[in-house]
């Protein structure tokens, strides 16, 4: 299964960003090397994905991805309530990066989205 996206979305840690930053590619987190890819979530995921795995953490970055760029590595995969995620087969080159932002989290504990994701 296929689906077409103008950008995906990584949430990061900001230290394991800075490392990848330098070495040229993103490897993955913990769970994406338990899980064997790189999670990513689509604009309209982005908000649930960060409820569900990231609630309180703090120091994370929103990572903005050209998908066209990863070529057949990037599968669509059915996962949370048969909803279609883009899973990465293989590292992150940083030249994918469209953009990154700060994700601070508000005085109610969620997170704050940059304005450009809508």
């Amino acid at each position: 299964m296929e689906a077409m996206a103008d950008a995906i979305y990584k949430i990061c840690e900001r230290a394991a960003w800075e490392k990848a930053r330098i070495e040229g590619a993103f490897r993955g987190s913990e769970a994406d090397l338990r899980d064997g890819f790189i999670h990513f979530s689509t604009a309209i995921q982005l908000r649930d994905t960060a409820a569900k795995h990231f609630a309180g953490l703090i120091d994370l970055l929103l990572i903005a991805v050209d998908p066209n760029t990863l070529g057949d590595r990037l599968k669509w995969e059915i996962s949370r309530g048969g909803d279609l995620f883009p899973h990465l087969y293989g590292p992150l080159p940083v030249t994918a990066v469209l953009w990154t932002e700060p994700l601070p989290i508000a005085p109610d504990g969620r997170h704050i989205f940059p304005e450009r994701v809508a």
